[in-house]
């Protein structure tokens, strides 16, 4: 018997190192984050490459794609001269963040997007255009509403983790039936303890940018009203 406990516990052991072994790269905790030295290593990468050819190793996109998802890095031009692989965290390799580069004219910086965002939406997006009616709930502005959760088959609000804060960020709906994440809160909080007055015009989703590795994608342009507090900065497309 004492045998047979032995050997239980030693399959048991073994099956336990076998599986953290196994686990996906992606969900590791240490994954899901940015991570500064995989950041500079890109960063060095793409630094290394625009200066032997001239240009940047970007993906070509449409003229009209999201400035936040516009100009994705393509690891194939980079690897394994200028960068041994992808990052570990990085869609490529199975991961949940996407590389970018950001304001490539001007001073081409690796960003992140986080991928789960739009994953997120596309889930939420199926039920919402299943449903007879648009389940809108409340007026945002005459163009954007909040979702009628509980219509379209949820128990609660759907939300979004913020990279930014602790914040979980509405998911909101435009009247052509576009969904995307609010961060109305952590503008306001950014706005408020950066000490900034943004100009009445001016997309204050750029400072979100500059300031943090993950880029505010899927979302809609923002500015400031007379207050310094953040609004909308949309109309529907004709």
């Amino acid at each position: 018997m004492k045998t047979r406990w032995t050997l239980l516990v030693t399959v048991f052991l073994s099956t336990l190192i076998l599986t953290a072994c196994m686990y996906p790269e992606e969900r590791k905790i240490e994954n899901q984050v940015p991570d500064v030295d995989q950041l500079a290593a890109v960063q060095r990468a793409i630094t290394e490459f625009q200066a032997d050819t001239g240009v940047l190793p970007i993906k070509t996109r449409d003229m009209d794609t999201d400035i936040f998802i516009k100009y994705l890095i393509d690891f194939e031009k980079l690897v394994p001269k200028y960068l041994a692989s992808p990052p570990v965290n990085s869609f490529e390799k199975g991961g949940i963040f996407q590389y970018i580069i950001w304001t490539p004219e001007e001073n081409p910086t690796v960003k992140l997007v986080d991928l789960r965002v739009p994953e997120r939406i596309r889930e939420v997006k199926i039920r919402f255009i299943g449903t007879k009616y648009p389940q809108y709930k409340e007026s945002l502005t005459p163009y954007i509403y909040t979702i009628n959760f509980e219509k379209i088959g949820y128990k609660e609000n759907i939300t979004v983790s913020s990279p930014y804060s602790n914040n979980q960020l509405p998911i909101i709906v435009s009247t052509q039936g576009e969904l995307y994440v609010d961060y109305s809160i952590d503008l306001y909080q950014f706005i408020k303890e950066q000490g900034l007055k943004p100009e009445p015009g001016e997309d204050i989703r750029m400072l979100l940018a500059e300031h943090y590795p993950v880029v505010p994608a899927y979302s809609l342009p923002y500015t400031v009203d007379e207050n310094n507090e953040p609004i909308f900065m949309y109309e529907p497309t004709k």
